[in-house]
């Protein structure tokens, strides 16, 4: 296990959680567990804790998941930073990496920010804010949405540091043999069929969500990879081969991966390629509620994982 990941972490206050623990987790961490129990809120958390590095990253990242959120709401495009990130009151959250914690506190027509990182506190005025966006250039996170044109030529640039436009290519046409190159021209992600480039936004979600995550595992060499409703637009057929580029690419790269599915296919599909690959680092985390309606946590490593599956199967005889 590399020392970077994050393998615990204690959720104080922060959306629908509080003292929530959840520990055990591996180099790729799936997610499940029933709607609107909190899967993204999860995932949101653990992002906000790994990119606490300074106050502008904490603000960024906190930003950013209120943003993801309510993007579809967001008319005025010139909006403040302050009004998206003041989405979020409170976030307390305690791993094995870092000790984060930010509040927004109005006390007599007074308001502050307080923020915590491990031993240092600092609190800031409102009228002294001033929110300076600072993504941590190896974390990234691919809301439900997933990415726009901007988001996925960013991480692009990485594949044409490394050279490795052929090797995308190669995934690329796995994914739809029809497909003879991917190329950013001018500001468009575009795919080049039957001699022609044309706008990615033809070929459906699933391709760009493909490329994306492709993208982004190269992108977040020695970070982390946060993937929101993994299995959108992608078909059953290519979940087995997706796993294989998701867990060889992130060894690869020492990019741990937290990735949230609905899906009992996507599940299945995760403990078989692990088995077929032999990587044994990967975890599966169930959200529950017990009967105090409390979240808590249930995970299993590989071996849990696969055992399960196996027993589900014999009982019902598939």
């Amino acid at each position: 296990m590399d020392e970077h990941f994050l393998t615990e972490i204690e959720i104080k206050q922060f959306k629908c959680f509080t003292d929530f623990k959840a520990s055990g987790f591996k180099r790729v961490n799936l997610i499940g567990g029933k709607n609107n129990i909190g899967k993204t809120a999860f995932m949101e958390a653990c992002y906000i804790n790994v990119h606490s590095i300074n106050i502008n990253a904490i603000m960024t990242a906190i930003y950013s998941v209120n943003h993801a959120r309510e993007n579809l709401n967001i008319v005025n495009k010139s909006i403040f930073y302050e009004k998206i990130t003041d989405a979020t009151k409170k976030y307390t959250a305690k791993s094995n990496l870092k000790y984060t914690d930010f509040k927004i506190t109005e006390i007599d027509a007074r308001k502050e920010y307080h923020f915590v990182i491990n031993d240092n506190s600092k609190n800031i005025d409102a009228k002294n804010l001033n929110i300076i966006i600072d993504h941590v250039f190896n974390i990234k996170f691919i809301d439900n949405f997933g990415w726009s044109d901007n988001e996925l030529i960013k991480v692009f640039q990485a594949i044409q540091k490394q050279d490795l436009e052929s090797e995308l290519n190669g995934f690329v046409k796995e994914f739809d043999d029809s497909i003879e190159n991917f190329k950013v021209i001018g500001d468009k992600p575009q795919c080049k069929t039957n001699g022609e480039y044309r706008d990615i936004v033809e070929f459906g979600d699933g391709l760009r969500h493909y490329i994306s995550i492709i993208c982004a595992l190269y992108a977040c060499e020695n970070g982390y990879l946060f993937i929101d409703e993994i299995d959108n637009g992608i078909h059953y057929t290519q979940l087995d081969r997706l796993w294989e580029l998701i867990l060889t690419l992130s060894k690869k790269t020492n990019c741990q991966v937290f990735a949230i599915t609905h899906s009992k296919e996507m599940l299945e599909s995760f403990a078989r390629v692990a088995k077929k690959l032999e990587q044994l680092d990967i975890s599966y985390t169930t959200l529950v509620k017990n009967k105090q309606q409390e979240i808590k946590a249930i995970t299993r490593d590989y071996e849990m994982l696969i055992d399960s599956i196996e027993q589900e199967r014999e009982v019902r005889g598939w």
